[in-house]
């Protein structure tokens, strides 16, 4: 059976709210569990709104035992049957200031949405992963066969609870995981109203443009530009939010139509990126071109640990999900500056 009745863990959250509205869409329903420490309760007005749809939500701490009790009774009498895990905390530069909190905050999210599951007999889960699983990687295309080794707090915290996953998997009958490892989601829901918005300084590039072709910031720092690349600087591959989503419920519907013979017939790490990269110029130019605005920068010094070039191999994506990304770079960059223009301080300039 298709799971038809969702919980979204952080579905107020950036990642989270697209999820929201690829479901309705999709004509599942959706339950919300969020503390707001990553995302706006506007978000969740907004995703009613964009999709014309109602759906419950429960503000409510999954880390929190306190919380616990309350979150369990809401995902039984929602009678949930799938569950995405995007809660948790998600800046790499911050995981290396405070690696305790990270652990406590994602490991305790991921335990507490499995403890709700299990009270609704739920059995399928996509997990919100992040190629920061495969550390520091000097060869292109990744596949999901690659090496695995996250240097940082933030990519360990993805790593172990893959591996956490692995072992409830093992221990529970029936239950299923996709893993969807990320590359670099941007962009924003295209009619402007959903889209990033990151609590401080930007730590991720386009949220940084955005934010400096509106005004917010002066100008933008490129971490060097003599790498062994086109142009020099830094390649990525960027992934529209909307495509990544989208991935969400082609992952649930394989779930659905995987038998449950073995708990790692049930287990699968699936890449989600474009399969090819724009550097850091590139990604500037497209974004002038969208926002018809200037955005100022200036070439600092390398960052410790960056490689020159990562994109994804989809190929698993394609053949177990059906998934394949659509959108372009240009339509990542007008769907982000629609965003950005309408709101040029996230949700914290809105009054509806």
């Amino acid at each position: 059976m298709m799971a038809q009745r969702v919980v979204v863990a952080g579905g107020a959250g950036y990642i989270g709210s697209h999820v929201c509205v690829a479901l309705l869409d999709a004509g599942r329903d959706v339950l919300v569990i969020d503390d707001f420490s990553n995302g706006s309760p506007i978000a969740l007005d907004r995703i009613r709104e964009v999709t014309g749809r109602d759906f419950e939500t429960v503000a409510a701490d999954l880390a929190s035992q306190a919380d616990r009790a309350r979150i369990e009774d809401a995902a039984r009498a929602f009678a949930a049957d799938g569950a995405v895990l995007l809660a948790g905390l998600k800046a790499v530069g911050e995981s290396v200031e405070e690696p305790l909190r990270y652990y406590e905050t994602n490991f305790g999210a991921a335990a507490g949405l499995l403890h709700a599951m299990a009270a609704a007999d739920a059995k399928a889960l996509v997990f919100s992963s992040s190629a920061t699983v495969y550390g520091d990687l000097n060869a292109s295309p990744v596949s999901e066969t690659a090496k695995i080794g996250a240097v940082n707090p933030y990519g360990r915290t993805k790593q172990f609870i893959e591996e956490i996953l692995r072992d409830h998997a093992r221990a529970t009958p029936g239950f299923g995981v996709v893993n969807l490892r990320y590359f670099n989601p941007v962009g924003a829901h295209e009619s402007g109203r959903l889209g990033e918005d990151p609590n401080g300084v930007p730590n991720n590039l386009f949220p940084y443009i955005a934010q400096t072709a509106v005004g917010r910031r002066d100008k933008l720092h490129v971490f060097g530009n003599d790498y062994p690349t086109p142009d020099g600087t830094g390649v990525r591959d960027y992934i529209h939010v909307v495509d990544l989503a989208r991935g969400h419920v082609n992952a649930l519907d394989y779930l659905a139509r995987t038998p449950a013979d073995t708990a790692d017939d049930r287990v699968v790490d699936v890449n989600l990126g474009v399969g090819a990269g724009a550097s850091v110029l590139e990604a500037i130019a497209a974004f002038k071109r969208a926002s018809n605005r200037d955005v100022p920068f200036e070439v600092v010094a390398r960052r410790p640990g960056d490689v020159a070039e990562i994109y994804a191999d989809p190929a698993r994506a394609k053949a177990l999900l059906g998934w394949t990304a659509e959108k372009t770079l240009d339509e990542m960059c007008a769907d982000h500056w629609a965003w950005q223009r309408d709101n040029p301080d996230g949700y914290g300039d809105a009054s509806d």
